[in-house]
């Protein structure tokens, strides 16, 4: 990776190891279908800058970059957004400084809202996919939107969650199924909220051990809904019937529903690699840790895109 440029794109949240960001911050693509169906990108007009780019900004305290994100188009264009696709990132140096700054990108659809100028955003301006690039400022935008522009804009979302920490399966003395999660699952269990409705989540289902239940139901509250129990995704379950987990999988892609599923450890990564070998999909690599994320993308029934959070959902102080 060039330190000037600072882009990649193999699908996921990546790092690079040569380079180490100081200071971070996350944007969005952020789209919208004209009257005529055609996509549409938002560009921002900064005066400080006198620059047209993508919405972005540095991650505040405490802040992951999927919120950072959301935030930021909502600050700078004053519009609201659901997130989709992971873009990849770019790095790049600040000058007058020893620093280099991360930004993550996200493919954001237009979900409300309206546009006003404020303090940092003069002018938005939409266009056409055959005329953005001509309007950015930065080649490192263009690269973003290069990224945008591989798959459809419009793409269905699939929420796959691994259950948040629940102790030692050793230290807990009765029925497995019934081991809860502990103080720390918790705390992942609250966190997910907020960065799952980043995504759009509006449905919630989970495989049926409590543990998997427990770390969807701080979501499943927020939305005022029910947690739909789907055994096929226990551990157990899974083994007896993988095949039918996956066509149930499969079947919960919605295009007028953003449907999240929690499910375990010994599933998730046979299940999803059923997934994309059938698609033609190259899965990222991942520790699929406990209370971490599979944003799965399809158009129709296949398989997209697959972006694994795991670090992007820890909340951490961002450098300045």
């Amino acid at each position: 990776m060039n330190a000037k440029t600072g882009f990649e794109q193999e699908g996921g949240p990546f790092w690079d190891p040569r380079v180490t960001a100081n200071i971070h911050a996350a944007g969005a693509v952020l789209w919208r279908a004209s009257a005529g169906g055609a996509i549409e990108i938002a560009l921002v007009h900064r005066p400080k800058y006198e620059d047209w780019s993508l919405p972005k900004g540095k991650l505040d305290p405490g802040e992951t970059p999927i919120l950072t994100a959301v935030r930021e188009v909502r600050e700078e264009t004053g519009l609201e957004s659901r997130l989709g696709r992971y873009l990849g990132h770019v790095t790049y140096p600040i000058p007058g400084h020893r620093k280099l700054k991360r930004v993550d990108y996200w493919a954001a659809e237009v979900v409300g809202g309206e546009f006003t100028a404020n303090s940092e955003v003069d002018v938005l301006t939409w266009h056409a996919l055959d005329r953005v690039m001509d309007q950015l400022s930065y080649p490192m935008d263009r690269q973003v939107v290069r990224a945008f522009t591989r798959l459809p804009a419009r793409t269905d979302t699939l929420l796959l969650v691994r259950h948040a920490k629940a102790g030692r399966k050793d230290r807990y003395n009765g029925p497995d199924d019934q081991r809860p999660l502990d103080r720390d699952g918790e705390v992942q269990a609250r966190a997910l909220v907020s960065n799952l409705l980043a995504f759009g989540a509006s449905e919630v289902y989970s495989a049926d051990p409590l543990r998997c239940v427990q770390t969807v139901a701080p979501l499943a509250e927020k939305l005022g809904v029910e947690i739909g129990t789907e055994p096929l995704f226990s551990e157990s379950g899974y083994a007896e019937k993988p095949d039918e987990a996956g066509e149930r999988l499969r079947a919960l892609v919605s295009d007028s529903a953003i449907r999240v599923i929690c499910s375990q450890g010994k599933v998730i990564p046979d299940l999803l690699k059923r997934l994309a070998e059938r698609d033609g999909l190259a899965l990222p690599s991942a520790r699929n840790r406990k209370g971490s994320v599979w944003v799965l993308s399809f158009a129709g029934q296949r398989l997209v895109a697959a972006d694994h959070l795991d670090k992007s959902l820890s909340a951490y102080v961002a450098p300045s």
